[in-house]
């Protein structure tokens, strides 16, 4: 079976890097976007299984990039996961509300994230 495709939008590149390495060890294909912008101009090219998304950005934040990836019909069935300092209970559920399959924050608990990614995979490879 082919690798599982995840792209990781965060404006921080040592976090994107970071997660990205981590991500590769477990055996995932892993692309990269600075921001909104840069997502959505590769979700044309590489069409990632999961989405991992930082929330506080420049430009357009992670809550509006998510409901702008799930108004778009090519796009919504794409699970988002959000990856975030914002640990508050209100960002969570607003994470939530615009469409996110999850709602992860930092630092990571890399285990737990990785196992809720082979989740979202499989669930969406049964329902396909």
């Amino acid at each position: 079976m082919a690798k599982p495709k995840i792209t990781i939008v965060d404006d921080d590149r040592d976090t994107r890097e970071l997660l990205a390495a981590a991500l590769e060890d477990e055996g995932f294909e892993v692309t990269m976007a600075a921001n909104g912008l840069r997502l959505i101009a590769s979700l044309q090219l590489h069409r990632p299984h999961v989405i991992l998304l930082d929330v506080n950005m420049s430009w357009i934040d992670g809550f509006e990039l998510c409901r702008a990836v799930k108004k778009n019909e090519n796009f919504r069935d794409i699970p988002v996961v959000f990856i975030s300092g914002r640990g508050d209970p209100a960002d969570k559920r607003h994470g939530l509300e615009v469409g996110a399959a999850d709602y992860f924050v930092k630092p990571l608990d890399m285990d737990k994230l990785v196992k809720r990614i082979h989740e979202l995979v499989a669930a969406r490879a049964s329902a396909s």
